[in-house]
């Protein structure tokens, strides 16, 4: 608890995992298949997109916090941040799946890398492991390991159908969908690169790519209606999942829309029973960072039990050194009760603090 005597949890905060960290916790068999893997990856994601977020890393994401564990606590002291959700910068789900035979031992080794960053603080550093989900038992062995060791977050692709998968609603995915519920574990979808946006990106006429960087935010409208439209909560109404930097603004509108061609039945959703804001209200939470007009004026509409404050740590947009006074600054006027809901109690419920 910081010096204010008020507990302060971010839902989103990053770290850097070094491959050569990863395969340290892979036995050497595999270290072939892991490094031709990760290459192939890379060679078939060149484009707009990873040169937004490279050129990104060049402004700075220089905090040693970003690596260091250790380093990163000693950050979240001097943020009077008390504990933080944290996300790898490698989305290993991108790549893991075409290893081959060593495709588990290999997912295994990378969230057993992240348990190790974890481990430095466990109350504080609260870890969100990755899983593929191109073979599902093996997304559900892996799973119950994790929640057996007491993870408290998982990470699952936010477009499967990018990396050649069935979409979510697919019946395919039922038997991981129960085990999650099973465990209680929250699903987090970080919002981030989006292949489907390379055109755009190549059009793109601005330095930083700057057109297609709140695109990519907005894009999250697809996995809204894959989960909700798609009958994925109706079927397993248990099921939380978390939005990573979707932004909010745009959420508002999306639910009018999306509640009003249900009611005016202008569209058939077989799948679905309730109003699409239902699922929402029940099922997802979002993550904001300073994004004041939309929490004092459409806190409401979106749900303030479902809206969850980030630093987004130590990303260029992050608020540290100054979350405290960025907090007082967009909460000004709103009540304790609901900031303290938007800024510790829900995380502390959606991840079991």
């Amino acid at each position: 608890m910081n010096g204010t005597g008020e507990r302060i949890i971010s839902a989103d905060s990053h770290v850097v995992l070094e491959h050569d960290t990863v395969k340290q916790h892979l036995a050497s068999r595999y270290h072939d298949a892991y490094d031709e893997g990760v290459a192939a990856f890379l060679a078939a994601t060149r484009g707009p997109a990873t040169e937004t977020v490279a050129r990104f890393n060049m402004k700075g994401w220089d905090r040693a916090g970003h690596f260091d564990a250790a380093a990163h606590v000693t950050d979240m002291d001097v943020d009077g941040v008390d504990a933080e959700v944290v996300y790898c910068e490698v989305s290993a789900f991108r790549y893991l799946y075409q290893l081959g035979d060593a495709m588990e031992p290999a997912t295994r080794a990378f969230n057993d890398a992240l348990a190790a960053y974890g481990s430095v603080a466990p109350d504080r550093l609260v870890v969100t492991y990755q899983i593929p989900v191109h073979d599902v038992p093996m997304a559900v062995r892996e799973v119950e390991r994790l929640a057996a060791a007491g993870a408290k977050s998982l990470q699952l692709p936010v477009f499967p159908a990018e990396l050649g998968a069935p979409d979510y609603f697919d019946p395919v995915y039922d038997p991981l969908w129960s085990t999650i519920v099973d465990t209680g574990l929250p699903i987090c979808c970080h919002t981030g690169l989006n292949t489907s946006l390379n055109e755009v990106g190549r059009r793109d006429p601005t330095p930083q790519r700057g057109i297609i960087v709140p695109m990519m935010a907005m894009a999250a409208a697809e996995a809204f209606g894959m989960w909700i439209m798609g009958g994925v909560f109706e079927r397993h109404p248990g099921l939380r999942v978390v939005f990573v930097e979707p932004g909010l603004g745009w959420v508002a509108w999306w639910l009018q829309f999306a509640d009003h061609m249900v009611t005016k039945q202008d569209y058939d959703f077989p799948a679905i029973t309730e109003l699409p804001s239902h699922y929402f209200h029940r099922n997802i939470s979002l993550t904001f960072i300073e994004e004041p007009e939309s929490v004092q004026l459409l806190r409401h509409t979106l749900g303030v039990e479902n809206l969850l404050w980030s630093s987004d740590y130590p990303h260029p947009p992050s608020t540290w050194p100054h979350s405290l006074d960025s907090i007082d600054a967009q909460f000004a006027g709103i009540p304790g009760e609901e900031r303290r809901l938007m800024t510790c109690d829900n995380a502390t419920r959606v991840w079991s603090l």
